[in-house]
C-alpha cells in the first residue's frame, strides 16, 4: 500500500498579509486601514500564523502591540517578499490593460480640480481609461494598485503640479457687509474638517496682533462646504485652485486682498523607482499641462 503522509502547507496568504502589514505599520489598527478590514480581522490572522507557528509574533499589551524577536526577525523577508509580489502584480496590469491609469486622490481635488478637467484629459487621451478613487491619505503605493498619486504633498518624490494660496470667499452678496477681516469675528464663518487650521494659517497674515476664532459649521465634505458658500450660509476658507471657476464666474468673490500660501502644492507622483506603464506617462504630462490652464465653472 503506497504510503501518503500528510504534506506540509503554507500558512494562509491573508495571515501572512496581515502579519507583514502589522508588523511593517506597528500596530493592527494602522494594517487594517492599509488592509481595508477591522482591526479584529487582522488580530484574528495573525493569531492563526502564530497558533501555525507555535511561536509568538507580537507581544501584546494595553499601550498596543510589538514585535517579539522572531517577528523582528523575519519582517524584512516578508517585506521584500510582498514588494516583490506587488511588482510583479503591477506588471501583469500594466500588461493586461495598457491602456487603464488609477489615481488615488483627495475627495476634494477628486470634485473640484480633477472632475472639471476630465473632458479634456480623455480628449487628450483618446484611447485611455481613467478610474479615480478618493482617498483621505495617500495610499503605500507599494501595496495598492494605484497608477498615479494627486495629493496636496511637498515631499522629495512628489512633482509639483500647481500652487495654491487659502483665503477667505462668499458671495458678492455677503461680501458687502465686510470691510475689514475683523469684521468676520461676527460672521458665520464655514470650514472643512481636513482643513481647519487654514483659518489660523490665513489668520495670522490678516490678523497679525488679533485672536481669531472662526465660528460656524464644519463639514467633513470641502465640496458641500462650496455649496453652502454659494448658497449664501457663510464665509468659506478656501483652497484658490478649488473654487478658481466660482471666483472667475463672480459666484464667489475674495472680501480680502490678504492670502496665505497652502502649507503644499497641489502634486502628483507614482511609485518611486518603479517602471511607469507608458500610459501613466502620458496622464501624468496631460495633468502638467492642464494644471496650467483654467476650468469653466459647472
Amino acid at each position: 500500500m503506497p504510503v501518503a503522509p500528510p504534506f506540509p502547507r503554507l500558512p494562509s496568504l491573508n495571515a501572512l498579509r496581515a502579519f507583514e502589514a502589522a508588523a511593517r505599520l506597528g500596530g493592527f489598527a494602522q494594517a487594517a486601514q492599509e488592509l481595508q478590514v477591522t482591526p479584529g480581522a487582522i488580530s484574528a490572522q495573525v493569531k492563526l500564523l502564530e497558533d501555525d507557528l507555535g511561536a509568538p509574533l507580537f507581544e501584546r499589551s494595553a499601550r498596543g502591540v510589538r514585535l517579539t524577536s522572531l517577528g523582528a526577525r523575519a519582517l524584512p523577508g516578508f517585506i521584500a517578499a510582498f514588494d516583490g509580489m506587488s511588482e510583479a502584480m503591477r506588471h501583469l496590469r500594466q500588461e493586461a490593460t495598457p491602456g487603464r491609469v488609477h489615481i488615488a486622490t483627495l475627495p476634494a481635488l477628486a470634485q473640484l480640480w480633477l472632475a472639471p478637467r476630465l473632458p479634456g484629459l480623455r480628449a487628450a487621451l483618446p484611447d485611455m481609461e481613467i478610474s479615480i478613487t478618493a482617498l483621505e491619505t495617500p495610499p503605500n503605493l507599494k501595496r495598492v494598485p494605484f497608477d498615479l498619486c494627486l495629493f496636496y504633498a511637498n515631499h522629495n518624490g512628489a512633482t509639483p503640479l500647481c500652487d495654491d494660496h487659502i483665503l477667505p470667499v462668499c458671495t458678492p452678496e455677503l461680501a458687502h457687509h465686510l470691510h475689514h477681516p475683523r469684521d468676520l469675528a461676527t460672521a458665520t464663518c464655514l470650514t472643512d474638517a481636513t482643513w481647519a487650521g487654514d483659518w489660523e494659517i490665513w489668520a495670522e497674515r490678516a490678523l497679525p496682533d488679533h485672536a481669531f476664532t472662526p465660528r460656524g459649521p464644519v463639514f467633513s465634505l470641502y465640496a458641500l462646504a462650496v455649496q453652502e458658500a454659494l448658497a449664501g450660509a457663510g464665509v468659506l476658507i478656501a483652497r484658490r485652485a478649488l473654487v478658481a471657476p466660482h471666483l472667475d464666474s463672480g459666484a464667489l468673490v475674495a472680501p480680502f486682498a490678504t492670502s496665505a500660501p497652502a502649507p503644499a502644492p497641489i502634486a502628483a507622483w507614482s511609485l518611486p523607482g518603479s517602471i511607469s506603464s507608458p500610459t501613466a506617462i502620458a496622464l501624468d504630462r496631460a495633468l502638467r499641462r492642464s494644471a496650467a490652464e483654467p476650468t469653466k465653472s459647472t
